[in-house]
């Protein structure tokens, strides 16, 4: 997007008061992004994908892990912040050749709404409707599917991803909001509120097994806890990031650890210390089945509390 472009969206969309701001500006790889402040906190989200950056409640630490080494370019997904995957998660499940985690992730969302609320957050929304995409991801999805993203930024983050089948059919999603913390010391790091649940352990061949206490990192771990409806908490010793969600089933929870991460060109030097994800979507036999005419919403909030 040029500089007009960019202008274009801060004269529609761009908001500034005493205590408030939306700007709109050049991001890297020549992406555009949104700053977004208020008294409660600010954050960074890029028009590619609707991908939040940053976080950072007011008096607090960045909350979301954005590594050192991520790729900024045109349809390219980065490593961190959170991605968006829809309309599946994972490998697609019938053609191969498909982009993992979907599509949404790596598309120029467009901006449809800025609002301060009078609770002093600040509230952006997102849209993308498949019929305006170009025809390689048309064949992936089918046009008359719309999608709507909706931040609302402050000393907490709500995040409303809401699919509509504007069609005649039914369709079925796969859906996640892949979010990566920033747990300083992923060590000392435990993630609770998955106790006795039922995961498919990636790295074992997707065995069906029963979470024992709480989650420690200490390999490498890629689980999908199946009907998990429950408040999460990470606890990193120093704060706890309390996750609720409505609309979800599926809460995965991944780190690469040595490995793995050493593989990986764009996870930053020693990067899976420092980060964990904790995601909430509909996935495995979870996904979601939008009748036609209908609407789906996954709604995620977060916020911090001092251990």
């Amino acid at each position: 997007m040029n500089a007009s472009g960019i202008e274009a969206l801060n004269q529609r969309f761009g908001l500034s008061g005493d205590e408030y701001q939306v700007y709109f500006k050049e991001g890297k790889g020549g992406i555009p992004v949104v700053e977004v402040r208020n008294a409660g906190g600010k954050a960074l989200i890029s028009c590619q994908g609707a991908h939040l950056l940053s976080w950072i409640p007011s008096g607090q630490d960045e909350v979301i892990w954005l590594s050192s080494d991520a790729c900024f370019a045109e349809e390219q997904s980065v490593r961190g912040g959170i991605p968006v995957c829809w309309p599946w998660f994972g490998a697609h499940s019938v053609e191969a050749s498909f982009p993992s985690h979907g599509f949404a992730r790596t598309v120029l969302w467009e901006v449809r709404a800025t609002r301060q609320l009078d609770s002093g957050e600040t509230q952006i929304s997102f849209g993308l409707n498949t019929g305006h995409l170009h025809k390689r991801i048309q064949q992936m999805c089918p046009e008359f599917v719309a999608l709507e993203y909706t931040l609302t930024i402050g000393a907490s983050l709500v995040l409303m991803l809401t699919t509509h089948n504007h069609g005649v059919e039914d369709m079925v999603i796969g859906e996640a909001l892949h979010t990566y913390f920033n747990v300083g010391d992923v060590n000392n790091t435990c993630v609770m509120g998955l106790e006795g649940k039922e995961y498919l352990d990636k790295p074992d061949g997707f065995k069906c097994k029963k979470q024992v206490g709480a989650i420690r990192i200490n390999e490498e771990v890629d689980r999908v806890y199946i009907k998990t409806k429950d408040e999460l908490v990470i606890d990193n010793q120093k704060r706890k990031i309390v996750i609720t969600k409505q609309g979800s089933n599926t809460s995965i929870v991944w780190n690469p650890w040595k490995a793995v991460a050493e593989k990986m060109a764009d996870l930053g030097h020693d990067g899976y210390l420092n980060m964990l994800c904790v995601e909430s979507g509909n996935a495995a036999e979870d996904v979601v089945t939008v009748a036609a005419g209908e609407s789906h919403t996954l709604q995620v909030t977060y916020r911090l509390e001092d251990v």
